[in-house]
């Protein structure tokens, strides 16, 4: 299968290695479920799409996870979220979501939810 490149913002690299320094507690217990192909596919953190950049992205799906927290919770910014993830929607990435609390709380849940995705886009490109 050939993987569909898709354009990003060079200025974003350094911002992405800093983010990628700097995970949060949720994002490093799900790095330690995702990481080294343990689900069967690799994926990168911290990863530029288009002007944005992606908490985790699995390049042969195009399948972007987020780790939302608290901050997306605050005023204004769930349009802002919604406008990012139809533009990256636009651009041909599947986006699954998942609370700072649901990776924290239900890491094994989080975990399954991510392989069914992967099942579902494996099946039914």
């Amino acid at each position: 299968m050939k993987r569909k490149i898709i354009p990003y913002n060079p200025d974003l690299v350094p911002f992405a290695k800093q983010l990628r320094n700097n995970m949060t507690l949720s994002e490093v217990a799900l790095w330690r479920e995702i990481k080294g192909k343990t689900l069967g596919l690799r994926f990168n953190r911290q990863i530029p799409i288009d002007q944005f950049i992606v908490d985790f992205y699995c390049k042969d799906l195009q399948l972007a996870i987020e780790v939302d927290g608290t901050i997306h919770f605050e005023e204004g910014r769930q349009e802002k979220d919604a406008k990012r993830q139809r533009r990256l929607e636009a651009l041909g990435v599947t986006i699954i979501r998942f609370s700072d609390l649901d990776v924290k709380n239900n890491l094994g849940w989080v975990i399954s939810e991510i392989e069914k995705v992967i099942v579902d886009l494996q099946t039914h490109p």
